[in-house]
């Protein structure tokens, strides 16, 4: 299934787009995006409130634009991880691992993601967020789909039990998604911890 992606803006030297984004990543991961004022961000950047609207119309659009690219990037990983894998099960296992292969920068973009996945269920009256918007609930479904095939294929290959495909898929991806709500960087247990044991759950899950 082909990956939407929207491209993204050419970026010159002298362009703030992607230091506005990181710093919003870090404070709408770490503080929350209503807690973070748009100010913040500027200030963080070392820029005018104003200058902020030169690449986002608001603190929404910025928001919806990190959800897009961090679902892009979910979808991307997923596809490179179980391209050419025969094997159902072993398709499945890498897809957790990839799910779990990240940065602390992608750990905070998917907090963001999980922290504020309602906000794609309505239209945006704004053009520009609506654009992003859409596109996320675009990928939202790419990625849906692209799990439930990978579920019927291991139900038609004998290798899963056969029960509802597309239940067993969203029911998958809630477990391992689900971490990003409380797992923390600096806590006690490593993410290759929370990994194995979310891995040995969805193989249990989809084992006859």
């Amino acid at each position: 299934m082909p990956v939407t992606r929207i491209v993204e803006p050419d970026e010159g030297p002298r362009s703030k787009r992607a230091a506005i984004l990181s710093a919003a990543i870090k404070s709408f991961g770490k503080n929350g995006y209503d807690a973070t004022k748009w100010s913040t961000v500027a200030d963080q950047v070392g820029i005018g409130q104003t200058a902020l609207y030169h690449y986002f119309e608001s603190k929404a659009h910025c928001l919806l634009t990190i959800m897009r690219m961090e679902l892009q990037r979910s979808h991307e990983m997923f596809v490179k991880a179980t391209a050419g894998e025969s094997d159902p099960m072993a398709a499945l296992q890498a897809a957790v691992r990839a799910a779990y292969d990240v940065s602390g920068h992608d750990v905070l973009r998917m907090r963001i993601l999980e922290n504020n996945v309602d906000l794609l269920a309505n239209r945006r009256t704004s053009k520009r967020e609506e654009t992003e918007r859409a596109a996320a609930r675009e990928l939202v479904h790419q990625i849906e789909a692209s799990w439930t095939e990978l579920i019927e294929r291991g139900m038609d290959a004998g290798v899963f039990v056969r029960r509802d495909a597309r239940t067993v898929a969203l029911s998958l991806l809630g477990m391992i998604v689900s971490v990003w709500r409380w797992y923390r960087p600096r806590g006690t247990t490593p993410l290759t911890e929370v990994r194995d044991v979310i891995e040995d759950a969805c193989v249990r899950v989809v084992r006859p």
